[in-house]
């Protein structure tokens, strides 16, 4: 299997490695991003850790996650397919980007190509992902990068003492690609999809949640 995709000039997935460590602490430092690990991450010892646990999924077949860094190596996402079912080629896809790439249209492009390298790579056939109601931007995300709503599951996620309903999504190996976008350079304006989909990328962390 492939272990880093080139998107374009300022967009590549490629495995995470040790010395990304500093990266994923700062991302996590993040108030919005802190709800989305099971463990704090508060330093680089912790962003290893995360980064170790990463790497022993794939070693085991269960998981798969990728570092989004654009031209310079600098992080900008997370894409990941985990929970991996090989006898009935299914996976579930999550995602998260860092406050300095978020609104450029990265976690799109980036959820696009780890579809793609999931079917043709791993095997898979169905991919599926699940954001909150109260998360668009998550939304946005899955509807650019081809994943079509499938239900809804009633409030199944509580976040201080608050329950959230869960949109399911899901994309087939068989279903068409979405139109084709191209992100800006970060720091630049943001992206938006052409008119067949009218849709903007998030602006906030996104991520799904299992």
């Amino acid at each position: 299997m492939r272990e880093r995709v080139e998107v374009s000039p300022d967009v590549v997935l490629r495995r995470w490695a040790v010395r990304d460590a500093a990266s994923v602490a700062a991302a996590f430092a993040d108030p919005l991003m802190r709800e989305q690990t099971g463990r704090p991450i508060g330093s680089p010892q912790d962003g290893a850790r995360w980064i170790a646990e990463r790497t022993a999924e794939w070693e085991a077949g269960s998981g798969f996650a990728f570092c989004v860094v654009d031209g310079a190596d600098g992080v900008l996402a997370h894409v990941s397919v985990v929970s991996v079912d090989r006898r009935h080629s299914v996976g579930w896809v999550s995602y998260w980007t860092t406050a300095s790439a978020r609104g450029r249209g990265v976690a799109s492009l980036a959820c696009r190509a780890l579809a793609q390298w999931a079917f043709h790579e791993v095997g898979l056939f169905r991919l599926e992902l699940g954001h909150r109601v109260n998360n668009p931007g998550s939304c946005r995300v899955a509807h650019a990068a081809g994943f079509a709503v499938e239900g809804r599951q009633r409030q199944k996620l509580a976040y201080d003492g608050i329950r959230h309903d869960v949109e399911l999504h899901a994309r087939l190996a068989t279903d068409p690609e979405p139109p084709d976008a191209v992100p800006r350079p970060v720091g630049g304006p943001a992206w938006e999809p052409g008119p067949s989909t009218g849709r903007t990328e998030a602006l906030g962390p996104v991520e799904t949640e299992r």
